[in-house]
């Protein structure tokens, strides 16, 4: 049937020869793509109605905190700065450890595709976890506080670090490696010399880059008592009062900005 609704376009060669074109797979896919919206909809509740009707709230909560509550900084300031110690320590921790996962996980480095496969499963089973999961968690085993989020940003950190570095690892050139073990150089050494230089500016760039998004996580880790700056944003939310909340979201959103184009410049250093 969907040949008889779009057929294949016929083309002569100059030497007479017929061909025939590749079919479109485009309106197969759209109707496809209609069929999951529309199921998505009924699913969800959607209402465009709703939406247009209530879209002016959000804006009204917004207009209340403009102005914000300027004498509210100094009780936040000690919040948003356990949010970026936290942000920082867990990013750190879990970028070094995904260098050994990341060379467990490499093909081309670890013979055993048993070894590869399981560290390989590990990192997917870790990074398919959300990471207010993760610090929800946190929270049972460490107690409210800190603590959580930083295992919760560790472990966030160690699979999405790890993930893309045995990628990378996996596309080095191994001409060095090889004769590096040839000359008598263990397995690791030769990594340290061969591979790993290869892979250093990339391992860095990723690890910047994903302590800014951290710092974006921890800020909303206060709902699930994770501490930090989403424990006052919380608490603010909860009591009505948006100029605070608007000074929260004012101080975070320069921190942020900050720290972006830090890192931005140091990512564009190293690559």
């Amino acid at each position: 049937m969907y040949d008889r609704i779009f057929p294949p376009k016929k083309m002569i060669l100059p030497s007479g020869k017929v061909v025939f074109q590749k079919r479109t797979r485009l309106p197969f896919i759209l109707l496809i793509l209609a069929g999951l919206t529309a199921l998505s909809i009924n699913l969800t509740g959607f209402n465009f109605p709703v939406l247009m009707k209530r879209i002016g709230h959000f804006f009204v909560i917004l207009g209340q905190m403009v102005p914000p509550n300027w004498s509210y900084f100094p009780r936040l300031w000690d919040a948003l700065l356990s949010t970026l110690q936290m942000s920082l320590l867990g990013s750190m921790i879990g970028a070094v450890l995904a260098l050994p996962l990341a060379m467990l996980a490499a093909r081309n480095v670890i013979r055993s595709p048993w070894v590869s496969g399981v560290v390989k499963v590990v990192l997917s089973l870790i990074r398919t976890l959300p990471t207010l999961v993760s610090a929800l968690i946190a929270t049972y085993v460490f107690g409210l506080g800190p603590m959580a989020g930083l295992v919760a940003i560790l472990l966030f950190t160690l699979s999405y670090v790890g993930k893309l570095l045995y990628e990378q690892i996996e596309n080095v050139d191994m001409g060095p490696f090889e004769a590096m073990e040839s000359i008598g150089m263990t397995r690791i050494q030769a990594f340290r010399y061969a591979i790993f230089p290869q892979v250093l500016s990339r391992y860095l760039s990723t690890s910047l880059f994903c302590f800014e998004g951290n710092v974006r996580y921890a800020a909303i880790l206060g709902y699930v008592g994770a501490g930090g700056i989403g424990l006052l944003i919380n608490e603010n939310l909860g009591w009505r009062d948006y100029s605070n909340v608007g000074m929260i979201v004012l101080a975070l959103v320069v921190t942020v900005y900050a720290i972006e184009t830090t890192s931005e410049h140091f990512r564009k250093k190293l690559t």
